[in-house]
């Protein structure tokens, strides 16, 4: 060995075998990261690693040769040039027939960028190796055990550290998640942004966590994009008390699931009774980018809708008085409609009030209204249903207002009612309204031109042609 360190070629060709490899791999590196930030400099970094570096190990290499009893012919030098030349044609088109045209999910398509790289470097030693002992008869063999011996020396004092970073590299050969997967770790939970042969990074949404492969690979995480369903499940856990009907807390959940705009439109929502008044409740939505958002909708909803419902929701009574605002309100309504303060005054005694919060649907289109529903605070949006299930705004619904017409006729409404915004009503039954209606005429005509001016809106909305002819 002393005689073999001890030759002038010695350590110029050490540093070539050792520092090429390593200079390669970090130019990759530099030009991964220029590359996806769409850098300039990206270019000139690749012609550095792709030409200028061999060029100079190899100039490097020829130039040892002056030192030796070789004798540096012209020849010997093109032949050299050429199978360097050579040997890149041949790794080019290897890479080209392994993992040109990899297919999707195969282990050519998985495989990290850096193993390549690796193996390509290991067949540029070997081959260069095999090049100068053929054209100029060098004897190599000392030089290979040498960086052999100290590859070994090298790999025992840094196994700990490389250790992590071998994890890592097969934890991206496997490819258990990919760039825009939502990731649940022991560190973070959000969506990957970036994955490299280092670390991962994900987009928590409240900043960009930097997580190292060897602790995914040496941890436990849960791949949120890839469900074993038709759908990510958005779940939330409600307590009731236990003294409420299961059925009606079921139909209530089940019907605010179902009303959400993030739920996926022909999959149904699940409720599940735990017991002892818990709920789970399980929408379907796109993706678990959508799950935080449904999550806080559907528990504000649950809010409003269990107050209707006569449910106690954390085990609280549910209740909406008659504030003094809203009573006034109510008898500024019936003053307008040509009502006495004693019947208005009835009315809103068998009346309830009802509280929606915004978005929530009111009146669905093709029902048919049980009650007449008196606006005193908020204001509705009414819309028109299309064929394709779109719906299409046709006027507001404002504080004075009143929905469910028809619920005198029991004809199905056209339009549809939702809150604009956080909306109080006063929900009076058909039997209670009907016959304040037969003794008031005047009441009469208006809820039946009410009822023309919203079907002939509806009608324009859904078919303007036809409404002008």
């Amino acid at each position: 060995m002393t005689e073999l360190t001890s030759q002038p070629w010695f350590w110029p060709t050490l540093s070539v075998v050792v520092a090429l490899p390593v200079a390669l791999l970090v130019l990759t590196e530099v030009y991964q990261w220029l590359a996806r930030r769409e850098s300039s400099y990206a270019r000139p970094v690749l012609l550095l690693r792709n030409a200028v570096l061999p060029a100079l190990a190899l100039y490097i290499l020829i130039d040892q040769l002056n030192d030796s009893d070789v004798e540096a012919t012209w020849p010997r030098i093109a032949a050299t040039v050429f199978g360097f030349l050579l040997i890149l044609f041949a790794l080019s088109g290897a890479n080209a027939a392994l993992f040109g045209e990899a297919r999707p999910g195969s282990w050519r398509e998985r495989l990290p960028t850096i193993f390549i790289d690796l193996g390509r470097l290991v067949v540029i030693v070997i081959g260069l190796g095999l090049l100068f002992s053929w054209v100029w008869g060098t004897d190599v063999g000392g030089l290979f055990a040498a960086v052999g011996v100290t590859s070994i020396v090298i790999g025992l004092a840094v196994q700990s550290a490389v250790g992590p970073v071998i994890a890592g590299l097969f934890l991206l050969f496997e490819q258990p998640f990919r760039i825009g997967d939502w990731l649940d770790t022991s560190e973070a939970r959000g969506r990957v942004l970036e994955v490299n042969w280092r670390s991962v990074h994900i987009d928590t949404g409240n900043g960009i966590k930097i997580v190292p492969n060897a602790s995914l690979a040496t941890g436990s995480f849960t791949n949120l994009s890839r469900v074993t369903g038709a759908a990510f499940q958005a779940t939330a856990t409600l307590a009731f008390s236990p003294g409420d009907r299961p059925a009606t807390v079921v139909e209530m959940l089940r019907a605010v699931a179902d009303a959400l705009p993030s739920k996926v439109a022909d999959l149904p929502s699940k409720v599940s009774a735990l017991g002892a008044g818990e709920y789970r409740v399980s929408v379907p939505v796109i993706g678990p980018s959508d799950e935080s958002p449904t999550k806080n909708l559907l528990l504000h909803r649950v809010w409003y809708a269990a107050r209707r419902a006569g449910v106690r929701l954390d085990g609280v009574e549910p209740q909406d008085d008659m504030t003094p605002h809203l009573a006034a309100q109510a008898m500024r309504i019936g003053a307008r409609l040509g009502l006495d303060d004693e019947t208005t005054a009835a009315l809103v005694e068998a009346g309830r009030l009802e509280s929606y919060a915004e978005g929530e649907i009111v009146q669905a289109t093709g029902s048919i209204p049980k009650a007449l529903g008196f606006v005193l605070d908020g204001e509705l949006q009414l819309t028109a249903t299309a064929r394709d299930g779109a719906r299409m705004p046709i006027g507001l619904v404002q504080t004075g207002d009143f929905i469910g017409a028809t619920a005198l006729t029991r004809q199905r409404v056209l339009t549809g009612a939702v809150a604009a915004a956080e909306t109080t009503v006063l929900s009076i039954p058909r039997d209670v309204v009907a016959p304040v209606v037969q003794s008031h005429p005047g009441l009469a005509r208006q809820i039946g031109g009410t009822i023309d001016i919203r079907r002939r809106a509806a009608e324009e909305a859904l078919d303007p042609e036809k409404s002008r002819a």
